[in-house]
């Protein structure tokens, strides 16, 4: 008769050190996540599942974090987001429990002028926390073209311009598209990014961009007064950095609300 082995994670821990994150991290699962135009859109997000552990238990069960996920059949979204937080305290024996989602979101995009249409990818998180309290925050990256405005001013032929992203974290009251975000984003720079442009489309985005200059301070500012306005938004933080054409060193810029 083959002797039970021990369950050593089971067993005390006399160290008497408690742990604020035990979990499992870099999780790659497909995911169901809402979309404003077409309801739902399948994405592949990269997971960390964290809960606390007392200081007389040895380890946690790393299974039940998988087991967790997959009761949720990977439709994650902003309604369920705090019920899987809640069951992850249950299924560990848990005070605290941390949940963050990161994953691409595709927008499809039409061309100014052609008409052509493509995919943009935007890097979106959900992140969650559950304890004494509840908290819960989406993060979306925009990539955006800025034109300095001071080359503009300086220079007798263009101005130097570059890739941007624009990253808006937010806490609301009330749903908020993440497509609506995005639009705010977008409308604040000097001109959106596509994925497909014909030469008339790029001869639109070059002179558009020429013709709405921003600094990187600029770009926080005119952003922050567009957020102000909805009232649905209790908090967020701006953070925009320009990957500089013509430095060796990016241009970045901070601004964030209280609640």
């Amino acid at each position: 008769m083959t002797e039970k082995a021990r369950d050593i994670q089971s067993e005390k821990d006399t160290r008497k050190i408690e742990l604020e994150k035990v979990g499992v991290k870099n999780i790659k699962y497909p995911i169901l996540v809402h979309d404003k135009k077409k309801k739902y859109q399948h994405t592949v997000a990269n997971i960390n599942m964290y809960v606390d552990l007392p200081h007389h238990f040895k380890g946690t069960h790393m299974s039940r974090f998988i087991k967790v996920l997959n009761k949720y059949h990977g439709e994650i979204s902003v309604h369920n987001f705090v019920d899987i937080l809640d069951n992850m305290k249950d299924q560990l024996d848990a005070a605290s429990a941390h949940l963050e989602v990161e994953f691409p979101y595709f927008i499809e995009k039409t061309a100014p002028v052609s008409g052509e249409k493509g995919l943009v990818d935007y890097n979106c998180r959900f992140s969650g926390t559950s304890n004494e309290g509840k908290d819960f925050i989406i993060t979306v990256a925009v990539p955006v073209t800025s034109l300095c405005p001071c080359s503009k001013e300086i220079s007798e032929r263009g101005a130097h311009n570059q890739r941007s992203i624009v990253t808006v974290s937010f806490r609301f009251s009330q749903f908020i598209w993440i497509e609506e975000v995005i639009e705010i984003i977008e409308n604040c720079a000097s001109c959106e990014i596509y994925s497909l442009l014909k030469r008339p489309d790029e001869k639109y985005v070059t002179e558009k961009a020429y013709d709405n200059p921003r600094f990187v301070e600029d770009l926080v500012r005119e952003i922050f007064l567009k957020l102000n306005e909805r009232e649905e938004l209790t908090w967020f933080s701006i953070e925009a950095e320009n990957f500089e054409s013509i430095h060796n060193h990016s241009a970045y810029a901070y601004v964030e609300k209280r609640s």
